[in-house]
């Protein structure tokens, strides 16, 4: 099943294009034999190191001479590809990968784990009884950085009866393997055990970079403690305060945001678990080692690594106690600069309340004075209507009795007419003034939903802008 799901697995993944080295490693009961070599692996000669043919054939050694150990590792140190640790991408073609996993006795679930995301370890013996190889994929990916992936990978094989170790390892420049390569090639005596290159770059991974993240964070959220709690002790250089004394509210808040992201960089509790994994491999291993192997060297190399995961251990569970301290201090302080924010809007929300009162009894004013002119409008309205149409020729008011001109009717049907045209010209003007209105208030709507949008755009951008008002050093 596994060599099927191997095949199907390398059949879907594309291939991209690497530089690619060896190193061979050789340790000799004459330590004056030790040999440490390191050069570029071409395409013809992928074969021959697969095989160990031509200038890879094992050295014949003097009489009495015998090997201890020794290390064989496919390099790819500067990944540079921007998609070489995205799902389903390998750095060889698919055949030259195979052979590569089937010829180094690699394991066929590598393949499987190019999608992971994050630290991953996983460790087995194979299914070779006679001569078991304990086998172990040591991985870490990311997404995406500035159009670039992220990471590292290491195959490795372990022949437990002949202390030979083959794999493959893969790092881009933003990760330690060609510092863990460095430090390996100085362990020449060691390499007969087959965690020392994991324990190598696991020791990279939580290495001095860590702490000084964590402390950086906690000296970030004593400045940010002043910006939000205590005021008074803010310095202009800190960025915070303004020439006129105003905190910048929105740079503390985008500020917090940084800190904690800051803070869950390389979070120890899955260090931790890989810490574990690591333990219980060399515990199988050291359950499966030979006698002859088994010597006073061997011993002290596998209780020194021991104690050395302790000693990572303490120290992930101090920067794990550490870290969930700043994480409690940054939510105090995030609720305290929402109150703040929040008591600032309520005071705005209340000046705007008492203009809008003020417009109101204004409004009032102007109400009561129009009334007035209305009701003034309405007393003497009728009088002066009825004076102007009495005071026509159509009446005659100087003879013994009132008399009333046969030719009235003119004057309504001049008058009702003319007074039907400006009533419709009226009421067309108001019904224009009305959907104009209309309109207004449907483009004023729209405009307030768009400065909403903006502002919540601006909002966020102000937030989660990982530009700092502090020098902080930028990490990947």
């Amino acid at each position: 099943m596994d060599n099927y799901l191997f095949k199907a697995n390398v059949d879907r993944c594309k291939h991209v294009v690497e530089t690619t080295t060896y190193l061979e490693i050789f340790s000799y009961s004459d330590p004056s034999l030790n040999t440490v070599e390191e050069h570029p692996l071409t395409t013809d000669e992928f074969n021959n190191f697969l095989y160990q043919r031509g200038v890879f054939e094992p050295r014949k050694l003097p009489h009495g001479v015998e090997r201890k150990a020794s290390l064989r590792l496919i390099l790819q140190q500067n990944a540079k590809h921007p998609e070489t640790f995205t799902p389903h991408v390998i750095s060889l073609r698919p055949e030259v990968y195979r052979q590569m996993v089937e010829t180094l006795n690699l394991p066929y679930r590598a393949i499987e784990s190019t999608s992971c995301v994050g630290p991953f370890f996983w460790c087995a013996w194979d299914q070779d009884y006679t001569n078991p190889h304990l086998q172990i994929v040591y991985r870490k990916s990311d997404v995406r950085k500035k159009g670039y992936t992220r990471g590292w990978e290491l195959m490795l094989s372990h022949d437990v009866n002949r202390g030979l170790t083959t794999g493959f390892a893969k790092g881009t420049p933003s990760s330690d393997l060609l510092e863990a390569i460095k430090h390996l090639k100085a362990c020449v005596l060691q390499i007969g055990h087959p965690m020392l290159l994991p324990i190598i770059i696991f020791s990279h991974d939580v290495s001095f970079k860590t702490d000084i993240k964590q402390r950086d964070a906690r000296d970030w959220l004593r400045r940010l403690e002043h910006a939000v709690s205590m005021r008074s002790e803010i310095e202009e250089k800190e960025g915070y305060v303004s020439k006129d004394g105003v905190v910048d509210l929105d740079a503390v808040n985008r500020d917090l945001v940084e800190c904690h992201s800051q803070v869950l960089w390389k979070r120890p509790k899955a260090y931790l678990e890989i810490l574990m994994s690591i333990e219980k491999a060399m515990a199988s291993f050291e359950s499966k080692l030979p006698t002859e192997r088994g010597d006073e060297t061997m011993t002290k190399l596998h209780a020194s690594m021991l104690a050395r995961m302790d000693f990572y251990r303490v120290k992930l569970q101090g920067i794990e106690s550490y870290a969930y301290t700043t994480l409690q201090r940054l939510e105090i302080q995030r609720s305290a600069l929402y109150n703040i924010i929040a008591q600032k809007e309520s005071k705005l929300n209340f000046q705007m309340a008492g203009e809008q009162r003020k417009l109101a009894h204004a409004s009032k004013r102007d109400s009561a004075a129009m009334k007035i002119i209305s009701l003034l409008g309405a007393i003497f309205f009728p009088g002066a209507y009825l004076a102007s149409v009495f005071s026509m020729t159509f009446f005659n008011f100087q003879n013994s009795g009132p008399t009333v001109s046969g030719q009235f009717w003119i004057y309504w049907a001049v008058t009702v007419p003319v007074t039907a045209v400006i009533v419709g010209i009226w009421y067309i003007w108001e019904k224009k003034r009305e959907a104009r209105y209309d309109k207004e208030d449907m483009d004023l709507e729209k405009g307030s939903e768009a400065m909403e949008k903006v502002i919540m755009a601006t909002m966020r951008k102000r937030t989660m802008s990982k530009v700092s008002t502090w020098n902080t050093k930028k990490s990947d």
